[in-house]
């Protein structure tokens, strides 16, 4: 067999059922052989993004893979890579390269090279023969430790040479796990069961690892409260009466007091990075930090107690520390869960005159608001576009299961939330998926709508258009503003949704939201791709402290 195809069939033993591309490299045709099928895009970030979507849903038992054109197709790549990397999403990368006797001839792409800095290995698959061997090193660095993009570039005459039958001996890897020091874990467990105020915060480690049963079983034991990181958010069922919330940019006032009022914070699966898309850990705090990244373990924070592993695998065998050294957990603390309860309660008084607005044009809020009250929350995923759509959603929205909302940040790409969505309806096709974005998001990515359409994949496309960049605050551009009008934006997004084929709606009026919303919902039962337009006005206010 020549190379592509021991890559397709690799793939095939993998349980790769379709793979993203932008034609044309030697390895769609071969995948196509092997049953896999090829998702075509208009542009590579959208299927970056897609693929990204899926390994987040599937939570990595089911790998993204995307390939990349020789060449420019690998150049235009760059973002969408960049920003899984930045979240720590495994996906496989399969650029095609160019011939090995090309190698470092300008102007020639080396995908090896240059893709180095945004992914957690970066490979050439400089031999045939290798290619079992570097397609197994792939996925079990895909599987094992702190997740991130795989690349694995294909040569052009790698490709096609012939690859001896005997020599393909693939077996696919299976996931290595790790707990931690039980040393480590000992002390970590006393730290915990001193604090007089312990805030647990939740990150996304807590999702990949499947630790929600357990970082609940610790949270009822200690009866301390949890908050999320963005990325983090669903990792903690907000319905319970412990949780504070998600701290993004934007976050809620259970997180802002309990946070700011810790003696003690518990990090579980998280990096605890400084970043303008997290809340700030206040200064003093004793630190106890689990992680399965050693080198997030004090990287801006003196980490007082770290535990290095698996966040399920360390939060059982620190119940089990707990237990032993505490003998029972501690009795239903009634007055920290009324005090969360109360706290909520006159936050959410307080934006509800947004959050149920009646003004035209329609306030965003509105529009989060309706929506959460009019779809089934166990049965639908959620994200949020980069800049406004992002802070109307994190706080308000609830979210009750593991990975029912896809939270991000740190690189903040603009229409990243279209192919997330769509990559998450491929992974749960049961589920309604939606994605909230803005005008100038739906501008940037907007055209992929019609892969959607093309490829039957019935997602739901939330566009707040306000005609306006309301995240950014004036006074960074007054001159600009005053002389040049920069923050203002046009488009008719329903309209050209409609021509790709969508299922489209423009809602001008605050009493037709629900309405279209079930209408909408109902077409992507129907198997259509909707978009719903909605006329707002500039909301700027966000949930701050």
């Amino acid at each position: 067999m020549d190379g592509v195809t021991a890559i397709a069939n690799i793939l095939r033993m993998e349980g790769v059922e379709w793979i993203g591309c932008v034609p044309y490299q030697p390895l769609l045709e071969a995948a196509a052989i092997a049953g896999i099928r090829p998702i075509i895009f208009r542009q590579e970030g959208t299927g970056i993004h897609m693929v990204d979507g899926y390994s987040r849903v599937t939570n990595g038992k089911r790998i993204g893979v995307f390939m990349m054109q020789n060449g420019p197709g690998a150049e235009n790549g760059f973002g969408g890579v960049a920003q899984a990397y930045s979240e720590s999403v495994p996906i496989l990368l399969l650029p095609a390269g160019m011939p090995r006797e090309k190698r470092g001839i300008h102007p020639n792409f080396y995908p090896t090279r240059s893709y180095e800095t945004i992914t957690k290995w970066s490979e050439e698959m400089n031999i045939v023969e290798r290619i079992p061997d570097l397609m197994r090193r792939a996925f079990t660095k895909l599987r094992t430790g702190r997740p991130g993009p795989v690349l694995l570039e294909i040569p052009q005459d790698v490709a096609t040479a012939e690859l001896p039958e005997e020599l393909f001996n693939y077996e696919p890897p299976h996931p290595v796990l790790q707990q931690a020091d039980p040393a480590d874990v000992s002390r970590a467990a006393k730290a915990l069961l001193a604090a007089g105020r312990p805030v647990i915060h939740a990150g996304q480690g807590v999702l990949y690892a499947e630790a929600t049963p357990e970082l609940i079983e610790i949270a009822e034991f200690l009866q301390a409260p949890v908050m999320t990181t963005l990325p983090g958010k669903s990792g903690f069922p907000e319905t319970h009466p412990l949780a504070l919330g998600c701290a993004g940019p934007s976050t809620t006032a259970m997180v802002d007091k309990y946070l700011k009022g810790a003696d003690l914070v518990f990090g579980v699966g998280c990096s605890f990075t400084k970043t303008n898309f997290a809340q700030p850990i206040p200064k003093g705090r004793t630190i106890v930090h689990t992680t399965n990244d050693e080198d997030a373990i004090g990287r801006e924070f003196k980490c007082d107690y770290p535990m290095l592993g698996d966040a399920k695998l360390v939060l059982r065998q620190l119940l089990d520390e707990l237990k032993s050294q505490a003998g029972s957990p501690r009795t239903k603390n009634q007055v920290l869960q009324d005090d969360i309860a109360s706290i909520k309660e006159a936050w959410l008084a307080k934006w509800m005159p947004k959050l149920t607005s009646d003004v035209t044009p329609i306030n965003p809020y509105r529009v989060v608001w309706d929506l959460m009250h009019t779809v089934d929350l166990d049965n639908t995923i959620i994200t949020h576009e980069s800049g406004s759509a992002r802070e109307y959603l994190g706080p308000f929205w609830e979210a009750r299961a593991p990975r029912s909302f896809i939270g991000w940040g740190k690189s903040t790409q603009l229409g990243y939330s279209l192919g997330l969505a769509m990559g998450a309806k491929m992974a749960a096709p049961e589920k309604l998926c939606i994605n909230v974005m803005g005008d100038l998001a739906f501008g940037t990515v907007g055209l992929d709508v019609e892969t959607g359409v093309r490829c039957q994949i019935p997602t739901l496309t939330i566009v707040i258009n306000n005609a306006y960049m309301s995240i950014y605050d004036n006074s960074r551009f007054p001159v600009a503003l005053e002389k040049y009008n920069v923050k203002t934006l046009s488009g008719e997004f329903s309209e050209v949704a409609q021509a790709m084929g969508a299922y489209t709606e423009k809602i001008t009026n605050p009493s037709e939201i629900i309405p279209a919303i079930k209408r909408g919902v109902t077409a992507t039962e129907d198997g259509k791709t909707v978009v719903l337009e909605f006329i707002t006005c500039d909301e700027g206010e966000f949930s701050k402290f």
